[in-house]
Formats: structure tokens, C-alpha cells, sequence
């Protein structure tokens, strides 16, 4: 997990800075909502939407970011012109760098449990969509984004940047979700080995596990992702969904049936002095980078 520094980039809210086109429109130009740290933009013609995160230094996921992302999601589920979801980033060598450290960081206690709760809801909504999900990987996506990445259908990196659950590597233990989504992704050794190590691979690697998917040149990424959507959209609908919802429904059910649970241990491990205290010298190894 990595973490941007509280250098007066905290978003503002989860408020939406201009709604949609009229319903007329919709059918005619492109459909763009915007956000605070994302932005959200369905091609009417295609039935492909665009999210891409723009939260800079570095996509880091903290309770408002996460609560934007899941209304985005909420709005590409429901709407009905939509078929497909590409997520990416607008920034420069990111896709996301994961949880944001300042959210567990001597924490509110309410707000803490909250911040879990709402990224609990939002890889429910990503790795449960209807929707055809690609992941347009054009930057790095350690831990959180990592876990983005894996909830897709189909996943694209550009070379040279890395990807992994390297959790353990602050002292942090990946919830079994985490676990399970990376198991339904590269098999059992693989996901042992990466989770104890904290490892995360480069570009090539994660091709040759199938942590990835495919690998193409950094400008080519999002067009690499638009021409596969293409391939996932020719097949029947129902059918796909059907298919996609019987292999992921056991893993989003184990995490509903245990979400006060899981939250409870969340809250109960992060607020532990050992915990704290790696979490305090990482942000304090931050800052002296900073210098």
C-alpha cells in the first residue's frame, strides 16, 4: 500500500461538478460525468464508458475517493446504453498506488471503519459488475490497485512498471478477499509466495503468471483495451453474465456473509501499536524522500 502525503491534495467531497447530457443527447454525442477525482465518460455509439482516475500525486484510494468510485460504478451498472468499462489513469506512471497509509494512520475510529466498509462495497460492485470490466494498466498498481486490477475481466499493462499485493511489506496483512481474488487469478504457489514477500512483479512477470493479461506499448494501452472490449462485446450478453456470476458469486458471497466481521478485524489489526508504529515510520520515510 502506498500513500500520498497530506499535501493539501485531499478531495473535497464525493459532490458531482456537472450532471449528464439530457436523455435526447445521450443518443446523439458522448455522456461525461464529472467528479472531483475521477472521470466518467460514456461513448453512447460504442456502449463503452472510460472511468479514469484522476486523484494526483498518485490515485491513492481514501473514503471519498472510494465513495466516488463507487457512485461511478453504480451509475455504469445502471445505465443502460452501457455494455462495458474500461478503467484507467490521467496520471503520468499510475494506475494506483493502493490504500491510502493517512486513512490508518491514527485513525478515527468511525471513520476508519467506514473507509473499510465503503472499499468493501466498492470491489463487491467492481468484481461483481454485469458489465464487461477491462483494466487499461498505464502506470503502476501495488496493493489496492492491484486488487482493481485483478477485479476485472481482462487486464492490459503498458511495460516497465510493477503490480502486486505487497501488503506484508508494511507490515500489513491482505484481507482474505484480497487473497481470494488473487487465487482466482494465478494459482496457489504463485499467490503463497506473493503475498508472504509482499512481491511485486514487473510488467513481463505479471504477463508470464497471468496476473496480466497482455502487455502493449504505454500509448498504446487504451486503445489496446477499446479493440479487446470489442472481442468480449460480440459474445451474448446474458450468457457472459450468467457465466461470470456463477465463477465469482461464492467469492462475493464469502465477503458479504463476513463484512462486520472482516471490518471488525480490520479495526482490531490496524490499530495495534506494532501496526501503528510501521505505519508511522513509513509516512516518516515519506517525508524524508520529500526533502
Amino acid at each position: 500500500m502506498m500513500s500520498r502525503m497530506r499535501l493539501g491534495v485531499l478531495t473535497s467531497g464525493i459532490g458531482i461538478a456537472r450532471h449528464c447530457l439530457s436523455k435526447n443527447a445521450l443518443f446523439q454525442r458522448n455522456c461525461r460525468r464529472h467528479f472531483s477525482s475521477l472521470d466518467l465518460n460514456v461513448d453512447s455509439k460504442t456502449g463503452v464508458a472510460v472511468l479514469s482516475m484522476n486523484k494526483p500525486p498518485v490515485n491513492s484510494l481514501n473514503l471519498e475517493f472510494l465513495t466516488e468510485l463507487n457512485i461511478a460504478l453504480e451509475k455504469v451498472e445502471n445505465d443502460k446504453n452501457c455494455r462495458g468499462l474500461i478503467i484507467t489513469s490521467s496520471l503520468p506512471r499510475i494506475f494506483s498506488a493502493g490504500l491510502d497509509i493517512t486513512e490508518m494512520y491514527q485513525p478515527d475510529i468511525d471513520r476508519l471503519q467506514e473507509f473499510w466498509r465503503t472499499l468493501q462495497d466498492m470491489w463487491i460492485k467492481l468484481y461483481g459488475m454485469n458489465r464487461v470490466t477491462i483494466a487499461a494498466i498505464n502506470g503502476h498498481s501495488p496493493a489496492g490497485g492491484c486488487l482493481m486490477s485483478i477485479s476485472c475481466d481482462y487486464r492490459i499493462m503498458a511495460p516497465n512498471y510493477s503490480i502486486g499485493l505487497n501488503e506484508t511489506q508494511l507490515g500489513i496483512v491482505a484481507p482474505f478477499w484480497f487473497v481470494d481474488a488473487m487465487l482466482n487469478t494465478v494459482d496457489f504457489r504463485q499467490t503463497e509466495m506473493a503475498l508472504q514477500l509482499g512481491t511485486l512483479f514487473k510488467t513481463e512477470e505479471a504477463l508470464s503468471i497471468g496476473l496480466i493479461d497482455k502487455m502493449v506499448p504505454q500509448e498504446e494501452v487504451l486503445t489496446a483495451a477499446h479493440q479487446e472490449m470489442q472481442r468480449w462485446l460480440k459474445i451474448p450478453g446474458f450468457a457472459r453474465q450468467l457465466s461470470k456470476t456463477e465463477l465469482r458469486r461464492p467469492t462475493i458471497e464469502k465477503l458479504i456473509r463476513k463484512k462486520e466481521e472482516d471490518i471488525g478485524y480490520f479495526r482490531d489489526y490496524i490499530t495495534k501499536d506494532a501496526i501503528q508504529k510501521s505505519l508511522g515510520m513509513y509516512l516518516e520515510s515519506l517525508k524524508n524522500k520529500k526533502k
